[in-house]
């Protein structure tokens, strides 16, 4: 491209030298009364050649383009996502998924667009001006010096000036990435708007975010307008003062009619392509603002990393210990403090507590979303920490509170379990969960589209269908984070007798608050405020007649007692 864009750009500043010799042909024929085709021949095979000459350029050029623009922009999108897949659950809780995807898509159009405008506006640029002075120091010395000062003076300013609009550029495109996130979360949303008749306060909430993004493209505007009066101004003075120089020194006989034509020709088009450079460099800053926002929000160092050249990790008893751990997501507010656990192999251990008492942060650190201040997590005496992240979490099935689905077919959500098995497998796992029948029940059956994080399932069908797909994973390790909790008592029942198949020989942690759920446990912990204040299976805790045993009555008498007394029980 580099020597196809050379080769366009010398074509099309030599038309003018072309048309010096047509012109200085002319004039000799008429001056010898000779033949004028004869005289005019050469130049013109000149004046053909470099034509042809830009047409077969610029369409090779842009044949590569065609080519490897769309590629190129591919192969941005993809490493930024495979960058910001590593990033820890820590990011993502903190910044907007349509925000992140807007920076993304963004920045893979403005590492493109900045690309080539390098290649198809800069690199033109250097070739005419380079080709234009050779030319007009062959015509008059003292022309080509005041045009070549000018234009470096001129390239100087402007590219001062519009380095400057990379911080209104950068500005500008967070507010935007800020506006598509805004907009996304509140679309995300809008079954609140509705149940709380919130849509007209949505509209206002929004304008003042588009009012933001808009005060920021001004600001932006306005600076680019500045540098276009100065860049006219200058333009226009420097037309007049070369095509006026270039009269006088015609007019003392210094240089042939053609070579004035040309002279003239190209001063104007130096002139014309400088006054259109600065747009050119606003437009390169403002891409390289894009793509400066886009890497400062996604390349950020990863808070969780593998080691280099981590091992998988190698199961075979599916043994889990926790060793003196402790852990805050905020510092100075820990969850955990040297918490010491040993699950054997093949235990059934349930999770109980009230909220924020720890239980779904234990399973968080078993997974390695979040990693501990300090102490060890081991797996078969394996230190999770020093294992590859994806053989950790190939390892064990997970069966969240709140089932996070694709928006894609049904079958594709099951099969994401294992992504290599049969549709007869897929069929048998969802049989095992309760969720055939009503798979079949659907449009499209089980190539049905489940929505956007699945919203037109209720959510027990998404239940099941994460259940599904955790019987076709069929992990040595299980956890439960309230697996049955959007279930009726009828389809739970059901369900209990797949989840009890599901954990045979396997190591399982179920976190429920319907007690009845944990009853065939091996051995139950209870949490408070991060300890284990309790531990033993359901008719010893119950014969203890301590915390286990008082919320067991509350919910077997059917009613709770207020949460604030019953923490201040605990306390005591």
């Amino acid at each position: 491209m580099l020597i196809f864009e050379a080769g366009q750009a010398g074509c099309s500043i030599l038309l003018p030298y072309a048309i010096k010799q047509i012109m200085d042909g002319v004039a000799a024929a008429q001056a010898s009364q000779q033949a004028i085709w004869p005289q005019l021949e050469p130049a013109l095979w000149l004046f053909g050649w470099l034509n042809l000459g830009i047409v077969l350029f610029s369409r090779a050029s842009g044949a590569i383009l065609v080519m490897l623009g769309p590629a190129m922009r591919r192969k941005v999108r993809r490493e930024l996502f495979a960058y910001l897949q590593h990033h820890s659950q820590r990011y993502f809780l903190t910044h907007f998924a349509g925000s992140l995807a807007n920076r993304i898509s963004e920045t893979s159009m403005s590492v493109s667009h900045a690309l080539w405008s390098l290649m198809f506006d800069f690199w033109p640029l250097i070739i005419s001006f380079s080709v234009s002075l050779i030319l007009l120091f062959n015509v008059h010395t003292d022309l080509a010096m005041t045009l070549a000062i000018w234009t470096g003076i001129y390239v100087l300013i402007s590219f001062l000036l519009a380095l400057r609009c990379r911080i209104y550029a950068k500005k500008y495109a967070a507010a935007r990435s800020l506006v598509s996130g805004k907009v996304v979360d509140s679309v995300t949303n809008i079954m609140n708007a509705k149940l709380f008749a919130r849509r007209e306060y949505e509209r206002a909430y929004l304008d003042d975010f588009l009012d933001l993004e808009v005060n920021s493209a001004r600001k932006t505007y306005w600076y680019m307008e500045r540098i276009r009066w100065f860049q006219f101004i200058a333009a226009m003075l420097l037309m007049f003062g070369v095509v006026g120089h270039a009269l006088l020194i015609w007019s003392e006989n210094c240089m042939t009619t053609g070579e004035f034509a040309m002279a003239a020709s190209i001063s104007l088009l130096l002139i014309e392509q400088a006054r259109s450079l600065t747009r050119r460099f606003l437009e390169l800053f403002e891409y390289v603002g894009n793509v400066n926002d886009g890497v400062a929000r996604i390349i950020k160092p990863h808070e969780i990393p593998d080691s280099l050249n981590a091992p998988g990790l190698q199961i075979e008893k599916a043994k889990i210990q926790f060793d003196k751990v402790s852990f805050a997501y905020n510092q100075g507010k820990p969850v955990f403090k040297q918490l010491n656990l040993n699950i054997n192999s093949g235990d059934k251990i349930g999770l109980v507590g009230f909220s924020g008492s720890g239980k779904s942060t234990l399973l968080n650190l078993m997974l390695r979303l979040f990693e501990p201040q300090s102490g060890r997590i081991l797996i078969d005496d394996q230190n999770i920490n020093l294992v590859n992240q994806e053989s950790l979490r190939d390892s064990i099935a997970m069966i969240p509170q709140d089932p996070m689905l694709f928006h894609r077919s049904l079958m594709e959500n099951i099969r994401y379990g294992r992504l290599e098995a049969s549709d007869e497998e897929v069929i048998a796992a969802a049989q095992k969960a309760h969720a055939h029948e009503f798979i079949l029940e659907t449009e499209d059956g089980y190539e049905s589209l489940v929505g956007e994080r699945g919203v037109k399932l209720s959510g027990g069908q998404r239940q099941r269908i994460a259940l599904a797909r955790a019987i076709l994973k069929n992990a040595p390790i299980l956890l439960l984070d309230e697996a049955t909790s959007s279930l009726d008592s009828v389809t739970e029942k059901h369900i209990q007798d797949s989840l009890a198949q599901l954990m045979e020989n396997k190591t399982v942690l179920v976190i429920a608050h319907r007690l009845s759920t944990l009853s065939r446990m091996d051995r139950i912990l209870v949490f408070h405020q991060g300890e284990i204040i309790e531990q033993g299976n359901h008719q010893q805790l119950l014969e203890s007649g301590g915390h286990y045993a008082q919320m067991w009555r509350m919910q077997a008498g059917g009613f709770l007692q207020d949460t604030a007394d019953v923490v201040e029980k605990w306390t005591d």
